[in-house]
């Protein structure tokens, strides 16, 4: 392949495949999701399935922004160390969201189940490993915090690290039985195909221009000038949030990932593996469904997006690098180079429900390493709030917090 570009590999992969019609009539609904990514496409999954009229919009392609970009290793451990996030929220906090964390990749993979997904959902264990020595005493004191809380953990020292995985400058580490990885790109377009069918209506190329809110509804006014009128808007924006939003609540940084030629043999050791490390920024390494090695991090602050781009040579020389360090007997291949824009917020959770500047609407905006799992943890919230119930995580996740 040896595509080197700022368009992201899933995108190239999967190639174009469905188009949605922009709107061009004036229309109503209960739930109007903005968003057409992960994100959106599984809030309204979870609209549809309770019964609500949903249509979802977006001022692009579906799918074409970070869902394209994402490298979809799917986790329950927060970019915070539970140890951390404890001081932080309380214990009672930080376990219940790891623990949704943990639930959100068994409930992902009911979902795919259910819709016959072949996006590649796998489950897979998940070795978080000490990239320095000096990392161990912190390393080794949120194993026993997961330990004491019921996870399924289990302490793994260099020497076994090496003898398990041949994986080399890991001084010891955390291998969780809980992971996952999938295509979120095609795993978009197979939740909307599913849910089209069932009443949903999508329009991409749809761009949201002005909110007039009412007491009981709101009333979108598009670029062009057409109208959308509904009782709840569901925002699923992503990053792009940070313009919408007037006070600073998430820090935008770069992230670029490279993946290898495909190489069967090599990759098949790693197939049900995450591996992922301490250092800052960290490093993350998976197979893809296609037999290909993947390597990602290098994060920097965001700039804009020419910026980003013009460092994915630079970027993606380091990342290989790197995964020869901890791999060397793998030989690399670099197919294909991408950068992407995420959100880092102070504690590592999401912000997920009501801001006083936006009435009758709620947000979903699942930043951090695990933005994946954090969304269908806002698909029970959402659903609960649609419904008048309250949720147990509404003010760990608030704006404000």
């Amino acid at each position: 392949m040896d595509l080197k570009s700022n368009e992201p590999f899933w995108l190239i992969k999967n190639g174009v495949i469905k188009s949605y019609p922009s709107l061009k009539e004036n229309i109503s609904c209960d739930v109007l999701v903005v968003g057409g990514g992960i994100t959106g496409s599984l809030i309204a999954h979870q609209c549809v399935q309770d019964g609500f009229r949903t249509v979802m919009i977006d001022k692009r392609e579906i799918a074409n922004g970070s869902s394209s970009a994402t490298t979809s290793m799917l986790q329950y451990e927060i970019d915070t160390p539970l140890y951390k996030l404890i001081e932080m929220v309380g214990p009672k906090g930080a376990v219940a969201s790891y623990k949704a964390c943990s639930r959100a990749i068994d409930q992902l993979g009911e979902i795919a189940h259910k819709i016959k997904s072949k996006a590649g959902f796998i489950k897979k264990d998940s070795l978080y490993f000490a990239a320095l020595k000096k990392d161990v005493a912190w390393l080794t004191q949120e194993f026993e915090a997961r330990k004491k809380v019921g996870f399924d953990v289990q302490w793994m020292t260099e020497s076994d690290i090496c003898k398990n995985y041949s994986l080399q400058k890991a001084y010891g580490g955390i291998l969780s039985k809980q992971g996952a990885s999938i295509d979120a790109f095609l795993f978009v377009h197979e939740l909307l195909s599913y849910n089209t069918k069932k009443g949903l209506e999508v329009y991409d190329k749809t761009e949201l221009a002005m909110v007039k809110h009412h007491a009981r509804h709101n009333e979108i006014v598009l670029a062009t000038g057409i109208k959308i009128k509904c009782k709840r808007i569901v925002y699923c924006v992503g990053y792009e949030s940070a313009t919408m939003i007037k006070e600073k609540f998430v820090d935008l940084i770069s992230t670029y990932a490279i993946v290898s030629e495909m190489m069967p043999k090599e990759s098949k050791r790693y197939q049900d593996l995450l591996l992922w490390n301490t250092a800052a920024p960290y490093h993350y390494m998976r197979t893809t469904d296609d037999d290909r090695m993947l390597i990602g991090g290098e994060d920097e602050e965001f700039r804009n997006p020419s910026k980003r781009d013009a460092l994915i040579a630079q970027k993606g020389q380091k990342l290989r690098k790197s995964f020869e360090k901890y791999l060397p007997h793998v030989p690399f291949y670099t197919d294909f180079a991408w950068a992407g824009t995420f959100g880092q917020t102070k504690d590592g959770l999401p912000y997920i429900g009501v801001h006083p500047d936006f009435k009758n609407s709620y947000f979903v905006l699942g930043f951090g390493g695990n933005g994946i799992t954090f969304s269908i943890t806002g698909m029970e919230m959402v659903s609960n709030w649609l419904k008048g119930k309250k949720h147990a995580l509404t003010a760990y996740f608030a704006f404000g917090r």
